[in-house]
């Protein structure tokens, strides 16, 4: 393990705000008025290498048709393209690079994702909340390298960790010490351009208990407007944050703004005035948006969707006396990562490599279907892929004596298509890897038990401030909702087997443990008793997969929505 990365990238940060400080004082001369940077971003990667299956490889245009998207080989040749265009230019990262990636990154923990975005020359990146699904001591190794403590080097013989910084300003241990860099300064012609790395701040309801434990995140926008002071006081007046937080969108096309009133809107609203430009992610949506600040100046924040699929795109015009940007010259764009262009050799190169490694598990064959199985489906929130992964779950469960199953939506990753993957295996058949790309946490089944009045507090609690999610259920669990009704009064004719549920009575549910630790704001499952361990959740559906062959899409008659 090479010892000491994140205090070398402290010390260069160190060198970086000095040089900023001898350069401040210094004239210019025979040099142009102004300078033309161009900032690039991307976002919840994931450790797409491959180009991503079904919905997930394609963006919506303006007129609702789609195009196939995403690939790190084709990511690297548009990437390239952009770089051309201009002689100025940083590449950035909004967070959520790694976990929940599929397998051929997935099972070397990530690191050939790591050694993708070294290659093309990232310069900074926030942490999401997948940066800690393996926890801070993880985030660590893949920011300083070395071998995984339990299963070593198993991608390359050695791992050197990211040339780039991992950013969280309001990120500290529990004590108040930064837990990680609060901002990098990047300098383009003599001109300093300070990355500040922000990341959302509820990110503990996203994880695992553990996997944060010790560490405390704070209020985003109190952390800009810190953060941006002091870059200010050091003379670095043109600033970006990388905001791992996002709005939903009710449609339109990458460069589209129609997104509903949320968190990224919101804190753009609010966040100091001496930041120019907001990069978001984590809400997987595509949008390019202008909002004023809070002196009343218009601030361009972007969504470059996910997996690969959009780089977003920030031309800044600074002035080279003031040191400043030049706020009402700034364009932006999203830009679709087609797959219509050359691949980038090297990148091809890499993902080969991972991929051939990856292969004698990936490829093995669990299963047939006789249809694409869809995390997206009916208005109701109900999906096929859904309904199918809480029956797997129960069928696992049941020796624990579970009724019913019940999966968070954010925990289904990609489509099982019916169409053969590149592999070659065959139209239906769903291989390891695939099965994998569904759900890659590595959750942990258990079965509790909620009493009735708990199970419909729990349906009850999918509407929440900052979103709706609709619960995935299996087939003995029936319901209505109307969507118009008052919080807490939404959910009615709740039934299990067919009878009517009991407010008194006991129902043994089968959840994982994310849910159960009252993960995604379902914190009516931490009151439930009598907990008994179950399988990983990917290998309930191997499981399921290989005892029914040939799964249909089931119906969506499990979950009524009313007006």
């Amino acid at each position: 393990m090479r010892p000491g990365r994140f205090g070398r990238c402290a010390a260069a940060l160190g060198t970086a705000v000095l040089a900023t400080a001898a350069l401040s004082g210094t004239p210019v001369s025979a040099a142009p008025a102004t300078v033309d940077v161009r900032l690039i971003a991307f976002n919840d990667l994931h450790g797409n290498l491959d180009p991503p299956a079904g919905s997930s490889g394609r963006v919506t245009l303006p007129d609702g048709s789609t195009v196939d998207a995403g690939g790190a080989a084709y990511l690297a040749t548009h990437l390239a393209q952009l770089r051309g265009e201009v002689t100025n230019s940083v590449v950035l990262s909004a967070g959520d690079n790694i976990g929940a990636s599929p397998v051929n990154s997935a099972l070397f923990h990530d690191e050939p994702t790591i050694d993708f975005l070294n290659e093309i020359g990232v310069s900074a990146a926030v942490v999401g909340n997948h940066e800690f699904d393996e926890g801070y001591a993880e985030l660590q190794r893949i920011q300083d390298g070395g071998c995984h403590p339990k299963d070593g080097c198993q991608f390359r013989d050695t791992f050197d960790g990211a040339d780039f910084p991992y950013l969280g300003a309001n990120v500290t241990f529990d004590d108040g010490r930064p837990a990680l860099m609060p901002f990098s300064v990047q300098q383009v012609q003599g001109v300093p351009i300070g990355i500040i790395g922000v990341t959302l701040e509820d990110l503990p309801a996203m994880v695992t208990p553990d996997a944060v434990k010790g560490l405390k995140f704070g209020d985003e926008v109190e952390a800009i407007d810190r953060t941006a002071d002091l870059l200010d006081r050091l003379g670095i007046k043109t600033q970006a944050v990388l905001l791992h937080q996002g709005d939903n969108t009710g449609g339109g096309g990458p460069d589209d703004c129609r997104v509903a009133p949320g968190p990224a809107s919101e804190i753009a609203a609010q966040a100091s005035p001496k930041v120019d430009v907001i990069f978001s992610g984590h809400s997987h949506q595509q949008y390019n948006c202008v909002i004023d600040d809070p002196a009343g100046n218009p601030r361009t924040l972007l969504q470059g969707a996910s997996f690969g699929r959009l780089l977003s795109v920030a031309d800044l015009k600074i002035d080279r006396s003031t040191k400043d940007v030049v706020r009402p010259e700034t364009q932006a764009h999203n830009r679709i990562v087609t797959r219509d262009v050359p691949p980038d050799p090297a990148a091809q190169k890499l993902v080969d490599e991972s991929t051939a490694k990856a292969a004698p598990i990936a490829n093995r064959k669990v299963g047939t279907i006789t249809g694409d199985l869809l995390r997206e489906g009916a208005p109701s929130g109900e999906s096929p892929l859904g309904d199918v992964l809480a029956d797997a779950q129960l069928a696992a469960t049941e020796a624990n004596g579970a009724q019913i199953a019940m999966t968070n939506p954010g925990g289904i990753r990609t489509d099982l298509v019916h169409a053969s993957s590149p592999a070659g295996e065959g139209d239906g058949v769903v291989t390891y890897g695939e099965a994998y790309a569904v759900q890659p946490f590595g959750n942990v089944m258990q079965t509790i038990t909620l009493t009735g009045e708990q199970l419909k507090n729990v349906l009850e609690q999918q509407w929440q401030p900052e979103a709706t999610r609709i619960l995935q259920v299996s087939s003995a669990l029936h319901y209505t909702y109307s969507a118009s009704a008052p919080v807490g009064s939404k959910v009615s004719d709740i039934t299990i087997a067919g009878q009517p549920v009991d407010p008194k009575a006991n129902y043994r549910v089968s959840v994982n443990n994310f849910l159960a630790a009252g993960g995604d704001g379902f914190t009516e499952f931490t009151g439930g008793t009598e907990v008994t361990g179950g399988p990983v959740d990917l290998d309930a559906l191997v499981d399921y997969l290989g005892a029914h062959p040939d799964i249909a899409p089931p119906p969506a008659d499990r979950i009524t929505a009313a007006p």
